[in-house]
């Protein structure tokens, strides 16, 4: 793959994630927005970000801020400069879970019930809107290649192909708000899955409902599509409030 075509995936990737900023706060949207792309592991630890003109671009700021706001991601060990030609700024693996002490205190001052319940109000939300309103024939095809990569995907990658799926759904339903505020919580929700083991029947479960919920989507099934995430939410909330509640 050459550099420029593995530039366009990246970018492809964040594209749910990634929007303008609002004046008046452009560093500090910023930083939430990269935190969010690190976070949700969009953007896998060794990997490159997109060039800085494209980061600046995408965000609507100068590179002058982007540099201070990659500055602070480097100070906190989530990226790291590299130089040279293949050189660019890279997302640091992240560390392991570290055991028991370390699940408690990343869920300590987490309401886990407020966190599932308000993702499953945006998701529900998303895949309605998403099948009322109809996808044209390129939100269709981004909708099913976002499905078809998290078919046969190595455990190590599941998660974040699952969440580019779902952030597909959410930029798809037409709502940058909502898209944005799914953003903020599904890192909240990768954070708590990130506590609990991966299991392969969930998966393969999961991978059903997908399926469904695109193909509903796809049809224009409003109904069918709601009930399906609803499901596949109170799938995941089962998991997580059994290891974790």
């Amino acid at each position: 793959m050459s550099w420029e075509s593995e530039a366009q995936g990246v970018g492809d990737r964040l594209a749910p994630v990634l929007r303008p900023v609002r004046a008046g706060n452009g560093f500090e949207e910023a930083l939430e927005q990269i935190l969010q792309v690190v976070r949700l592991g969009l953007v896998p630890g060794g990997e490159r970000l997109p060039a800085e003109r494209e980061l600046a671009e995408r965000l609507g700021i100068s590179r002058v801020t982007l540099r201070e706001v990659l500055k602070v991601l480097q100070d906190q060990g989530l990226v790291e400069a590299r130089r040279g030609r293949y050189g660019g700024t890279f997302v640091r693996p992240r560390p392991d879970a570290g055991g028991e002490d370390e699940l408690r205190r990343r869920i300590a001052e987490v309401d886990i019930e407020d966190v599932l319940r308000f993702r499953e109000v945006l998701e529900v939300g998303a895949a309605g809107l998403c099948a009322a309103h109809g996808l044209d024939e390129e939100q269709a095809d981004r909708l099913r290649e976002a499905l078809a990569r998290t078919h046969d995907a190595p455990l190590a990658d599941y998660r974040r192909l699952d969440t580019l799926l779902h952030l597909t759904l959410a930029e798809l339903c037409g709502s940058p708000s909502l898209t944005a505020q799914y953003a903020a919580v599904r890192a909240t929700v990768n954070d708590l899955l990130d506590c609990i083991p991966l299991l392969v029947r969930n998966l393969e479960h999961s991978q059903r409902q997908h399926a469904a919920l695109v193909e509903a989507v796809l049809e224009g099934d409003a109904d069918g599509a709601r009930e399906m995430m609803r499901e596949h939410c109170a799938g995941t909330a089962a998991l997580l409030r059994g290891f974790l509640a």
